[in-house]
């Protein structure tokens, strides 16, 4: 999920794997939801399983990384451009989470969100760190991109697992309750954050079509799982912490979903823009998946508002988008196993 300034020719080495690879499993696990949403049960395992064999190649290769590839693992965190995709790992760990709690694996779901949790705790405060004042330099306007909003995709993930899991579990609901608002409530803010600052960037800088990477998907994305997560909120039970921010929350959720609609053809206009007016090369790189899970996202995110605010018009919306999810999920899948084939081929 983050553009990376490397060349991707060795892209599944351990060396110089992109951070924000865990995006592929984002992409996949979000397809595979919105295949459950509208009934295609075994598409939606296919792509589950699919999803899990990703991340667990990915968790292998990173603590790989991790041992033997310290210097490199450094030098991503200090690099505004690259250090925010370590999020993707909290998002995909709950994409994980939410599509195990679909199939009533309500356990391993409950570990998995405790790992989302303190990863959360632990890289909500070191990455930005790291990426924006450490390593000797602090980061300024031009260093803002579309990966910061990876921030926000896993504050919101982590609302998400955990308002379903209070809708699953009503032992626990009232502490699932305030996490979930709390998260929500968090990402919100984070949005705003980065908001200001890619804006700024844009105003002041400008951006080069090379630098209009796909990673700029994400603002969208980031607004769709916030649509999730507020539509996942309001359909817990009455704890304390939902009869206090309901009303809020489902209002703010149709206008985030209504801002995210507006956005889709603003970013298919400079993909445009940089593909065909520019002629930058379109080829595979990492960094398609972030386009794949935003893509994903929406329909998702219209299907659930769609659902919980009794909106079919939204929801028809959600339904007609999952076709658009699967074809680009697809096709960038199939890029990245092709590229894979002939690396292991020259090999």
């Amino acid at each position: 999920m983050t553009a990376t300034t490397r060349s991707d020719t060795h892209v599944w080495s351990p060396a110089t794997l992109t951070p924000g690879y865990f995006a592929g499993v984002m992409g996949t696990g979000i397809v595979s939801i919105g295949a459950w949403f509208l009934g295609f049960e075994m598409l939606s395992l296919v792509l589950l399983w699919i999803a899990l064999i990703f991340y667990v190649i990915l968790l292998v290769l990173n603590v790989w990384r991790i041992i033997a590839h310290r210097t490199e693992v450094l030098a991503d965190l200090h690099a505004s451009d690259r250090g925010f995709g370590y999020f993707t790992f909290i998002a995909a760990t709950c994409v994980i989470s939410t599509t195990l709690l679909n199939t009533h694996f309500d356990t391993v779901a409950v570990v998995l969100l405790g790992v989302s949790i303190v990863a959360w705790l632990v890289l909500g405060y070191i990455i930005p760190w790291f990426a924006m004042l450490g390593g000797g330099r602090h980061a300024t306007l031009q260093d803002a991109n579309g990966t910061w909003f990876i921030w926000v995709v896993a504050s919101q993930s982590i609302a998400v697992v955990a308002s379903g899991l209070g809708s699953a579990e009503p032992d626990f609901q009232d502490a699932l309750a305030i996490i979930s608002v709390m998260a929500w409530g968090v990402g919100i803010a984070l949005y705003v954050a980065c908001a200001i600052f890619v804006t700024l960037r844009v105003m002041l800088y400008g951006v080069k079509p090379i630098d209009l990477t796909p990673s700029y998907w994400v603002m969208m994305g980031a607004l769709a799982i916030t649509v999730v997560a507020g539509s996942r909120i309001i359909e817990m039970h009455d704890a304390p912490m939902i009869v206090v921010t309901k009303s809020l929350i489902a209002g703010l959720s149709v206008f985030f979903w209504s801002f995210a609609t507006w956005l889709i053809p603003i970013l298919i206009a400079a993909g445009i823009w940089r593909h065909w007016y520019h002629r930058v090369p379109l080829r595979y790189e990492p960094g398609l998946w972030s386009m794949v899970f935003p893509v994903g996202m929406y329909g998702v995110a219209s299907i659930s508002l769609g659902r919980a605010d009794s909106l079919p018009l939204v929801e028809a919306v959600g339904h007609a988008w999952f076709w658009v999810s699967l074809a680009a999920w697809t096709i960038v899948f199939v890029a990245m196993m092709v590229q894979v084939i002939r690396r292991f081929t020259r090999r």
